[in-house]
């Protein structure tokens, strides 16, 4: 059928035929080289080319003090019969209250609930929400910048050795930090911490960590405490000292219970220059990987990110010009 009209066209008018063509010619060449800006798909465009035209957007974000910190010491030899050393780091007086053998059910749905019905800031709040399904709860309290230890352990009359095989129903241990002062929680965005634990015991061997991380806004949200994943020295080298059998065995553990190694293996010396030019500081987070690699100069000629090389859909600065600016002074 074109063949036909372009016939039909040359006999016409040879002269605009050609310029008939020419133009097809010209419009179909600035949408390959997309010269109109346009987003075509098409085989010939370089794929480079298509990822800088791809906009990543920067999020605003907006810096909150958290006044609870939470640690784990001494992990190698925690476990359910003997027990777990915890270490607290908080600004102000708080109340670190444990719960063993929590309900993963009830546990989310007192997340839910922290959004939609009440606020937990207090044990007493997340005790009513879970609707009392643990199995033992312990409480502490801990004094401002303390950093003190506390030893944390079931009662030997539980007779409680493992929490059966995966998935399980139960947390081993769900660790809850609150203010305790009513006056101190009108200070704080963040009213609570809830720290999810797992503990080995004789069924699941899986090293002693912290799972997950949750922190409770007064205004009802909670948000998930990610790990930022650093770029690490060549020279630098693990710090732990376990065999590569021991690996592999916490490596097939973590993908039943739905873990990657990456997000939950403790990070290794860190280096604060760019890993492209090597000499800025390193100041952005790539999203979703949460690679933190990039300079304020090197940021913006990047829509994969250097290190995984997964496209970056958003990014934020740890800091604002001005406040480097301010470290730059005080080194001075």
């Amino acid at each position: 059928m074109a063949a036909v009209f372009l016939v039909t066209l040359y006999e016409y008018s040879p002269l605009f035929y050609i310029a008939v063509v020419f133009t097809c010619f010209i419009v179909t060449t600035g949408l390959v080289l997309g010269w109109f800006g346009w987003d075509v798909p098409v085989i010939l465009r370089n794929s480079e080319e298509t990822q800088f035209n791809t906009r990543v957007f920067k999020k605003q974000m907006r810096q909150v003090k958290n006044p609870f910190g939470l640690e784990i010491t001494n992990a190698s030899s925690a476990s359910i019969t003997t027990g777990i050393t915890l270490r607290t780091d908080c600004l102000e007086d708080s109340l670190l209250t444990c719960y063993w053998g929590c309900s993963v059910q009830r546990f989310y749905e007192a997340l839910q609930k922290h959004f939609y019905c009440f606020r937990i800031i207090t044990p007493r709040a997340l005790e009513d929400a879970l609707y009392s399904e643990y199995l033992y709860q312990e409480q502490y309290f801990i004094k401002k910048d303390s950093k003190e230890e506390i030893y944390c352990q079931l009662p030997r009359e539980n007779k409680i050795e493992d929490f059966g095989t995966v998935p399980r129903s139960r947390y081993p241990l769900v660790a809850l930090l609150t203010l305790a002062d009513e006056d101190d929680r009108e200070i704080y965005d963040i009213i609570s911490m809830v720290s999810v634990i797992h503990i080995p015991d004789k069924t699941y061997k899986l090293s002693c960590r912290i799972l997950y991380q949750y922190l409770l806004l007064a205004q009802g949200q909670f948000h998930d405490l990610k790990q930022l994943f650093m770029s690490a020295n060549n020279n630098s080298t693990p710090s732990s000292n376990s065999s590569p059998e021991g690996k592999n065995i916490d490596q097939s553990l973590l993908e039943k219970a739905g873990l990657s190694e990456s997000e939950v293996e403790p990070l290794e010396e860190n280096s604060k220059d760019c890993v492209v030019c090597q000499n800025g500081t390193v100041n952005w987070v790539l999203l979703p990987c949460r690679h933190t690699c990039l300079c304020d100069g090197c940021v913006k000629y990047f829509q994969q990110c250097p290190m995984c090389r997964q496209f970056v859909q958003e990014s934020f600065a740890l800091c604002s010009q001005k406040e480097q600016d301010k470290d730059k002074l005080k080194s001075l």
